[in-house]
């Protein structure tokens, strides 16, 4: 990844340096593509090439017409982390159910703020477009000067929410934006409990280890006792 000019650098430190191309990466995606649905970014390392697959939700406009904006963002990304020439490739892929997507709810309500709405209009707007969607719950969460010269936060639920043990790292899609206004520097944190999905696709294949699942009782057959 980052580290293909250091082939004698220790586990730590290509580690580290992995971590900052990769935060790096996210943030200049995030800056030019937060109007096109920008819903996160996967680094793929093979033996020939570096792929960087974009997730978005308006695929279209990330490749530009005839793909000329997916490839000067090629040409960016090469000229500042140092790739030779052809040994990086920029895909774009779409977001299935941008619903079930907590960076493209986040970016929505963001620019839903930036445009003057309302924040408890905007937050259930947000709210009840994920709750149709078959989220199995849902929190937004904004602070900062919301209205008067304090500051304070608003939360807004629905559904269930889990909040600790180890399924929330598969169950729960969190993404955390910051809103620039005239008064101060709003936060929103938008976290999506995901439905389980058995297919692996609207949402994790593993269920839930509190799950239990209760099977009918068999048909008993009767046997006929011959006299």
């Amino acid at each position: 990844m980052a580290s293909h000019q250091h082939p004698y650098w220790n586990k730590k430190r290509k580690f580290v340096a992995d971590g900052i191309f990769y935060s790096e990466l996210n943030a200049l995606l995030m800056r030019e593509l937060a109007e096109d649905g920008y819903s996160g970014v996967e680094v793929r390392v093979t033996p020939l090439r570096t792929e960087i697959i974009i997730r978005a939700t308006r695929t279209k406009s990330v490749l530009g017409e005839k793909g000329r904006r997916i490839r000067e963002l090629t040409s960016v990304v090469q000229k500042r982390f140092d790739f030779p020439d052809g040994n990086i490739e920029l895909y774009a892929e779409r977001v299935p159910n941008r619903a079930l997507c907590a960076i493209a709810q986040c970016e929505s309500l963001r620019y839903k703020l930036l445009g003057g709405l309302a924040v408890r209009r905007a937050c259930y707007g947000v709210l009840r477009f994920i709750m149709e969607n078959n989220a199995k719950g849902c929190e937004v969460i904004v602070s900062g000067k919301l209205r008067a010269q304090r500051a304070k936060s608003m939360k807004f639920r629905d559904g269930y929410m889990i909040k600790t043990g180890n399924p929330v790292r598969e169950y729960v899609d969190t993404a955390i934006r910051h809103v620039l206004l005239r008064q101060g520097v709003l936060g929103i944190k938008v976290a999506i409990m995901l439905p389980h999905d058995p297919a692996g696709k609207a949402g994790p294949k593993k269920p839930q280890p509190d799950f239990v699942k209760v099977y009918e009782p068999k048909e008993s057959e009767v046997v006929p006792v011959s006299a």
